[in-house]
């Protein structure tokens, strides 16, 4: 079978769209490790937690929402456990499985810094859009995602019903 190598404008695109999957996170990273003393990863699965019903989930749970590898999630809640910024305890349903909390002082740690992650997202992607524009960008992640996450795993509480 012949490759069917990208066109010109193809190609330009995804150079362009390779430099924002690489620089965003590092940008929000960086910000978030300035005012928070938090990763950007640490960021999200404090968020994933606030979010859940008793801000617990196991920890199968956690990684399928951060799309991360139980190896390195495991590494990240036991630094975080550390800090106490969450707690981790055996499954009453399941003793083989994890379940991760966040505790009052994970989620005032997230309360704090989410003005400042807030203001570093509009900086780097909202600010220089118009309102097409972000609706355009809606659209390009929406058709991606259908590919990459048809289940909705990384998008389940923001996905809105089509119009």
């Amino acid at each position: 079978m012949a490759t069917e190598w990208l066109d010109g404008e193809q190609l330009d695109v995804w150079v362009r769209l390779r430099a924002v999957m690489e620089l965003l996170p590092a940008a929000l990273d960086s910000q978030l490790r300035r005012s928070a003393d938090l990763t950007y990863f640490e960021y999200y699965v404090l968020a994933m937690l606030s979010e859940a019903d008793e801000r617990t989930l196991r920890m199968s749970a956690l990684a399928a929402r951060t799309n991360a590898t139980l190896p390195r999630l495991s590494h990240v809640v036991r630094k975080m456990a550390d800090r106490s910024l969450v707690d981790r305890s055996p499954d009453p349903e399941d003793g083989r499985s994890v379940r991760v909390h966040l505790t009052g002082t994970g989620y005032d740690v997230l309360v704090a810094a989410a003005p400042g992650h807030v203001g570093a997202v509009r900086r780097f992607v909202f600010d220089q859009l118009d309102e097409e524009q972000v609706g355009q960008l809606g659209s390009v992640a929406d058709a991606m995602l259908e590919r990459l996450d048809p289940e909705g795993v990384l998008t389940h509480e923001y996905r809105r019903p089509p119009a």
